[in-house]
C-alpha cells in the first residue's frame, strides 16, 4: 500500500497563489452565492412560514411585546426586523387576528408591497449566511489549510440547500449557522480558552434563542467546553479538572444569558399573554420545559412545539403518502436532494477525520454535533423538508475539507476532490433560480422531485408570482380553477381563480391549476380531477398546470 502523507495543518497564501489569491477565491465564491441568493429572492413570493416570520418582526419592532410565534425564540426574528425596519412598512396596531392573519394582513391588507417587504426581511438572512460561509472557510482552513479552506467554502456555496434556504426570511439556516460557529470557537478554545469559550456560548445562545431544535446540541457543546478548557489547562490533574468544569459553566452559563437577553430586547418588561393555545404537558416533557432556565415565554414555546409533535402529520417519500412519520425520512430525502459530488466529499472527509492522527481532536467539534443534531431531527413526527437538518452542509463541508489534509503520492486527492467540487458547482449552477426543488441527477433533477418529496422539499408556496406571469403570458383569458399551498394571496398577484371543491366535477373546465405538494397527497374529488385532466405545464418545478 502507498503511504499518506498529511499536509500541513495551515499554509500561507503565497504557497498557494499570489498574495491576494486567496482573499480573492473567497470574494468569488461568496459573490456568487449572494448572486444566486439575492435574485431567486426578488422572485419568490412568500413561502409557508414566513409571513408568520415577518410579522411577528413587524410586531417586535412597533409593539414591543412577546405575543406571537412563541414555538420560536426572538433572535431570528429580531435579525429579520432589522430588515423590515428598514422596509419601514406601515403596521395596523389595531389589527387583532392570530399570527397567521398578522403576517397576511401586513403582506396583503395593510397597503404595503409585499414584494419590496419580503426582500427587505429576507435580506439580513442572505448577509448572516454568508458570513456562516467565512465561519466553513475559517474552520476548515485550521484543520487542511488554505485548500481544505477553499474547498469547504466551495461546497457549502454551491449547497442547494443552503442557498435555498438561506434566501429566505426563516430560521433553520441562522440557527445552525450559529452552531457551526460554537463548534469551531470551542475548537480555538483549546488553545486559548479565556478569549473563545465565552464567545462559543454567545453562538450557543444565539442558535438556541433562534430555534429550540438547537437545544439538542446543547449537552454535546457544553461537553466540548469542558475538553476545550481542560486541554487548555496545566498538567495538574486537578487543577484541569477544575478548569474544565469551570469552561462548561461559562458557555452554558453566556449561553442563557444570550436567550435571556434576546427576550429583553423585545419587551425589558418580559410581559407575556400569548394568543394561541399552549397546551399541557405531563411527565418527562413536563419536568424538562419546567427545569429550562430560561423566561417563561421560551418555555411556553416549547410546550407549544411538544404540542404540534402530537399532532397527525402526513408524510410523503418516494411516492408513497402516508401518516405519522418514518424514520428514515431524513436520511433519504438528503439522498435526494444532496448533489452527488457532495455526498461524496462529505464521506470521505468523515472518514478522514477520524482516520487521521492530527485530525482526529477535530472529529468531536465536527461529527458529533451534526449526528446529535441529524439523530434528534429523525426523531421528529414532521417529515416536511431537509431544511431540518440544513447544518450537514455546514459541518461536513468543513470535514470534506480535511480530505486536503492527505496527500498521496501522485496527488490524486486533491484532483479527485477538485473534479467532484466541479461536480457539485456545475449540479447548483444547473438548477437555479429554482434551488428549493433541488434534487440530483441520480433522482432526475429538479423537474423530479414532486414525485418523490413534497413541502419545502420542492413547493413551499414559492412560485405564486411566477405563475401569474405564466397564466398572463400564455392562458389569458382562460377560466382557472386553483388549488394553491401557500401564504400568498392570488388576487394580489391577479390570479382571479375559483375553488375546484366547491363545483362539481363536471363544471371544472379550463385550466387546473394544482400546488405539486397538493398533487402528491391528492385524494378523493381532487385525485378524480387530477386523473381526468392532462398536464400541459409547469411552473418551477412546484405547480403543475391541467387542461380539463
Amino acid at each position: 500500500m502507498k503511504r499518506l502523507r498529511i499536509a500541513p495543518a495551515a499554509r500561507s497564501p503565497g504557497r498557494v497563489g499570489g498574495r491576494w489569491l486567496v482573499p480573492f477565491l473567497v470574494v468569488v465564491l461568496l459573490a456568487q452565492m449572494a448572486v444566486a441568493m439575492v435574485t431567486t429572492a426578488v422572485r419568490q413570493t412568500p413561502t409557508i412560514d414566513e409571513p408568520v416570520y415577518v410579522g411577528t418582526a413587524a410586531d417586535y419592532l412597533h409593539e414591543h411585546r412577546l405575543r406571537h410565534n412563541p414555538e420560536h425564540p426572538p433572535l431570528g426574528k429580531l435579525v429579520i426586523a432589522t430588515g423590515v425596519a428598514l422596509a419601514d412598512p406601515h403596521v395596523d396596531a389595531s389589527h387583532t387576528g392570530g399570527q397567521a392573519q398578522l403576517g397576511r394582513h401586513l403582506l396583503y391588507e395593510s397597503g404595503n408591497d409585499p414584494w419590496r417587504l419580503m426582500l427587505w426581511a429576507r435580506l439580513p438572512m442572505i448577509v448572516l449566511t454568508l458570513l456562516c460561509g467565512l465561519v466553513v472557510f475559517a474552520f476548515a482552513r485550521e484543520l487542511a489549510g488554505v485548500a481544505g479552506g477553499l474547498t469547504a467554502l466551495a461546497l457549502y456555496a454551491f449547497s442547494p440547500d443552503v442557498i435555498a434556504h438561506g434566501s429566505l426570511a426563516t430560521l433553520d439556516v441562522p440557527a445552525a449557522g450559529f452552531l457551526l460557529t460554537s463548534a469551531w470557537l470551542l475548537w480555538r478554545a483549546r488553545l486559548r480558552p479565556r478569549l473563545f469559550l465565552p464567545l462559543a456560548g454567545a453562538a450557543l445562545g444565539a442558535a438556541v434563542a433562534t430555534k429550540m431544535s438547537a437545544l439538542a446540541a446543547v449537552p454535546v457543546l457544553v461537553a466540548l467546553a469542558a475538553v476545550s478548557a481542560w486541554n487548555g489547562a496545566a498538567a495538574d490533574r486537578r487543577r484541569a479538572l477544575l478548569r474544565a468544569v469551570g469552561g462548561a459553566a461559562v458557555v452554558a452559563l453566556v449561553a442563557v444569558a444570550v436567550v435571556w437577553a434576546s427576550y429583553l430586547a423585545v419587551d425589558p418588561r418580559l410581559r407575556w399573554a400569548p394568543e394561541q393555545h399552549v397546551p399541557v404537558l405531563h411527565g418527562r416533557r413536563r419536568l424538562l420545559v419546567e427545569l429550562l432556565p430560561f423566561p417563561e415565554a421560551y418555555r411556553d414555546g416549547m410546550r407549544v412545539q411538544f404540542g404540534l409533535e402530537n399532532q397527525p402529520w402526513q408524510g410523503f417519500l418516494l411516492g408513497e403518502v402516508y401518516n405519522g412519520s418514518r424514520w428514515y425520512y431524513l436520511p433519504v430525502a438528503l439522498l435526494v436532494k444532496t448533489p452527488l459530488g457532495m455526498l461524496a466529499l462529505w464521506a470521505a472527509g468523515a472518514v478522514v477525520v477520524v482516520a487521521v492522527r492530527r485530525l482526529r481532536p477535530a472529529a468531536p467539534y465536527l461529527l458529533v454535533p451534526a449526528a446529535v443534531l441529524l439523530v434528534a431531527a429523525m426523531e421528529g413526527t414532521r417529515d416536511f423538508g431537509t431544511r431540518y437538518a440544513v447544518f450537514l452542509p455546514m459541518f461536513l463541508a468543513v470535514a470534506a475539507g480535511c480530505l486536503l489534509a492527505v496527500r498521496g503520492r501522485r496527488g490524486w486527492v486533491p484532483v479527485v476532490a477538485g473534479a467532484l467540487v466541479l461536480f457539485v458547482a456545475v449540479s447548483s449552477v444547473r438548477t437555479y433560480p429554482y434551488y428549493l426543488p433541488y434534487s440530483n441527477e441520480a433522482f432526475g433533477g429538479p423537474a423530479k422531485t414532486r414525485l418523490r418529496l413534497h413541502d419545502s422539499n420542492v413547493d413551499w408556496g414559492q412560485d405564486l408570482g411566477r405563475l401569474a406571469d405564466r397564466l398572463r403570458e400564455r392562458y389569458g383569458g382562460e377560466r382557472i380553477w386553483l388549488v394553491y399551498k401557500g401564504s400568498g394571496v392570488p388576487s394580489f398577484y391577479g390570479i382571479h381563480a375559483c375553488d375546484p371543491g366547491e363545483a362539481p366535477v363536471g363544471r371544472v373546465r379550463g385550466l387546473l391549476v394544482v400546488s405539486n405538494s397538493s398533487v402528491a397527497k391528492a385524494k378523493g374529488r381532487l385525485a378524480e380531477l387530477i386523473d381526468s385532466s392532462r398536464a400541459i405545464d409547469e411552473v418551477g418545478h412546484s405547480i403543475t398546470i391541467y387542461r380539463r
